[in-house]
């Protein structure tokens, strides 16, 4: 495992790799596996491999027309993560895991072949004090939402992180838990600690009602 240093983070935010995908985002201490297919994106990963390891997960917006050169329109906002493991496969496709480094702003490149680049600007988390109330709720939100999920698919597996921060814990909620990639999309965009963990809370609240009702379905 390679873990990347800060410093080798903001001296490659002028030029970062795009990975643009639907329904997927990178929170910031959430690791993120992906198999890595296309040619354009194998090529991608031995590049960033061979200099600073970084990559930016970014979700691809439906329902707008491409891009000048065909390419999907994407989301403002990202997420950027250091490839911490990686193997080459013998079709010549790869397995990475991402482990997210932090939130960032996007400003497209000029498209250099064969894959989308961005100039970043880091957007820091705000603590502005949770209330004592916001991680037991979520908390609890989440064990009921668990538990339902179980009552229906009993191989169904999730854990909190141990021995990290409130921050992290609401990430890795948000990026395993959350159905929608637009729920997702909102949380990642949420700079206050504080209105993160109510609108995660009430996301998962609502996918509980969601699956508690007749006819509720998980995706």
């Amino acid at each position: 495992m390679v873990i990347a240093r800060r410093d080798e983070l903001e001296e490659s935010l002028s030029c970062l790799p795009l990975f643009p995908l639907p329904e997927v985002i990178l929170l910031p201490g959430v690791l993120l596996p992906l198999h890595v297919f296309e040619p354009r994106y194998r090529k991608m990963v031995r590049d960033v491999l061979e200099s600073h390891r970084h990559i930016v997960v970014v979700q691809i917006v439906d329902g707008s027309p491409l891009g000048g050169e065909g390419h999907p329109p994407i989301a403002p906002m990202a997420g950027v993560g250091s490839i911490i493991d990686s193997t080459e496969l013998p079709n010549g496709r790869c397995n990475i895991v991402l482990r997210g480094r932090a939130r960032v702003e996007l400003q497209e490149l000029p498209f250099v072949p064969p894959y989308r680049r961005a100039s970043c600007r880091l957007l820091p988390s705000i603590e502005d004090g949770l209330v004592p109330h916001a991680m037991p709720a979520l908390l609890a939100a989440v064990s009921s939402f668990v538990a339902t999920v179980q009552r229906r698919d009993p191989s169904f597996e999730f854990r909190i992180p141990r021995g990290v921060s409130d921050e992290v814990v609401m990430n890795h909620c948000a990026q395993q838990l959350l159905i929608e990639g637009r729920d997702r999309q909102k949380i990642l965009e949420t700079a206050r600690l504080s209105e993160r963990a109510e609108l995660l809370t009430e996301f998962i609240a609502l996918q509980q009602m969601s699956l508690g009702s007749a006819g509720g379905v998980l995706n």
